[in-house]
């Protein structure tokens, strides 16, 4: 048996001789399991390396033969292992969590397992995608309406209750009595009750309140966990936050106002517990600035879980936590202990089974919590709660509306590069032999002047010497390629002496035609070249490069 205790104090036990292996092998994965979990902090983490080694203990039982211990595993089937595993993305996760586990014991760091075991295991493929227009306002129009629905329901109901107190309704009317029944719910969280022979408790004024159903009675200051859910899913939907911090984020708190009456600034706390020991707190500034403002719905938020977040404080002093909820049967077993512990007939946070029954009851299928995150942190085009490599390489590229949208910036991306590089290259045409008709210039012999790129009205053409290696106009012929082999050595050793930046600034293009230029002429032909320098072709492409022949 092994015994994991979450950072809540509550232990969470497995028991190792219901794996299907021989009792050696249950014992040193037991040993394995008891090591790595000194580093967990939840029982989903220990639940999900448990299920990885119930997966891999059933896998070890269909084979003809099962070894009595770790050390009797084959390289072959360790193999076979692998290869069932890796297709999906909850095969390779479970390879993960086995291998870290196997690679524990001693018996398997060396030799051919050890190996295979440690061999890379690709990550999970993102298997969500983002919402397109119409699917997220399908999902968000069912969460607003029903959390606005909620909210005025509490905030017409909380003001009622505080006339009630307040003595400013007239003793016996309906409005006073339905605010003694608020009063008796703020304090207990339910309504008054009566018990009826066959032991049901029925709501005592359920004609006075018009119903017994939860929106008449205890609802009429409670959220329901659907309508929780709902706000959840609005805040997600806004602020790109985990399904896993609603359950520990405390009530956002109102930061220092320089004087400002019309807006009012929040303090939310986020823990981002994958971010690793001492950074799991972050603290963000959010602001109410009017309806349309982010901020406007953390207001409807508090205001609308107040009356729980009241009780609950009276119940367990210290408790601010900003999903609270009422649950529909009191006294349920709450089977995530991850989770803050229930207050009374209170919960708190949400799971992803109150996400799944969610979008039940909506017809939407499955949980909307990833999808409306993942289209979020899209559509903001920016990191929020994670590293900017996970959100290239996890939100970004493999989302299929980003790539689709992206087709038409790759395509101006790569026309672009294509007019780049058609200007890093020789322009010209090369010649056997010189034109008499043709003039000469410092690198080529020019055909025409007038009709240069560059051309200068009444003044020929106005480029620099070295721009001639990209005019349609240029000739190159055997004559030039000692100068311009030349040109192109002194050019490449200078990238040494100059900082980088200037250097592709003011000579990588040049550099660049002359390559070309030389891969058109022949390596061999270049080469040789060289050897035929002569003093004037030194003394020219001096005066190139100090900007002595320059225009």
């Amino acid at each position: 048996m092994v015994t994991v205790v979450n950072k809540a104090g509550f232990p969470k036990s497995f028991d190792f001789t219901t794996l299907p292996v021989p009792e050696p092998m249950q014992r040193s994965l037991a040993r394995a399991f008891a090591g790595q979990s000194r580093t967990w902090t939840q029982h989903t983490t220990a639940r999900g390396y448990w299920n990885a080694l119930l997966a891999f203990s059933r896998f070890l039982n269909g084979r003809p033969t099962i070894p009595d211990d770790l050390d009797g595993l084959e390289l072959a089937v360790m193999k076979r292992w692998r290869e069932r595993q890796l297709p999906t993305n909850g095969g390779r996760t479970t390879l993960m969590c086995v291998r870290k586990l196997l690679l524990r014991d001693a018996r398997l760091r060396t030799g051919p397992v050890a190996e295979e075991l440690s061999r890379r295991i690709p990550a999970p493929k993102p298997s969500k995608q983002s919402y397109v227009e119409t699917e997220r306002d399908q999902v968000v129009l069912a969460a607003q309406r029903q959390f606005r629905t909620a909210w005025m329901r509490i905030r017409e109901n909380t003001e009622l209750l505080e006339r009630w107190r307040a003595g400013a309704l007239s003793e016996g009317s309906r409005e006073w009595r339905i605010g003694r029944v608020l009063d008796h719910l703020a304090r207990t969280g339910d309504v008054p009750r009566t018990f009826s022979p066959s032991g049901s408790a029925n709501a005592t004024n359920r004609r006075l309140l018009g119903g017994s159903t939860a929106e008449f009675t205890w609802g009429r200051l409670l959220l329901t966990r659907h309508e929780a859910t709902a706000l959840a899913l609005l805040l997600t939907d806004r602020f790109a936050w985990n399904l896993s911090v609603y359950s520990h984020m405390p009530a956002p708190t109102t930061a220092p106002s320089s004087g400002e009456t019309r807006t009012v600034t929040y303090q939310v706390q986020v823990e981002k517990h994958r971010a690793g020991s001492g950074r799991w707190f972050s603290t963000e500034n959010i602001t109410d600035s009017g309806a349309d403002s982010r901020g406007r719905l953390i207001t409807q938020a508090l205001e609308a879980t107040e009356p729980g977040r009241i009780l609950a404080s009276h119940l367990a002093p210290g408790t601010d936590l900003l999903i609270t909820f009422r649950a529909g049967l009191v006294g349920r077993v709450d089977q995530y202990l991850d989770r803050p512990r229930p207050v009374g007939p209170l919960r708190f946070g949400i799971s992803a089974d109150d996400a799944k029954s969610w979008a039940e009851s909506h017809s939407l299928g499955g949980s909307p919590f990833q999808r409306v995150r993942r289209t979020t942190v899209v559509e903001e085009g920016r990191p929020l709660q994670h590293s900017r490599g996970t959100h290239q390489s996890t939100y970004v590229l493999p989302d299929k509306r980003v790539q689709a949208a992206s087709r038409d910036v790759f395509g101006e991306g790569a026309l672009e590069a294509l007019e780049k590089a058609q200007a890093a290259v020789f322009g010209g045409t090369l010649s056997a032999a010189p034109n008499p008709a043709h003039s000469q210039s410092a690198t080529v012999d020019c055909e025409d002047e007038s009709t240069s790129p560059w051309a200068v009205p009444g003044d020929g053409c106005g480029a620099d010497f070295l721009l001639c290696l990209a005019c349609r106009n240029a000739h190159v012929h055997p004559g030039h390629h000692p100068r311009l082999a030349y040109l192109h050595q002194q050019l490449d050793s200078m990238r040494s002496a100059l900082p980088e930046h200037h250097w592709n600034e003011r000579w990588r293009d040049h550099l660049l035609r002359l390559e070309d230029l030389r891969e058109k002429v022949g390596t061999a032909a270049w080469a040789a070249a060289l050897a035929r320098v002569s003093d004037t072709d030194r003394a020219i492409v001096s005066l190139l490069l100090k900007g002595g022949l320059a225009p």
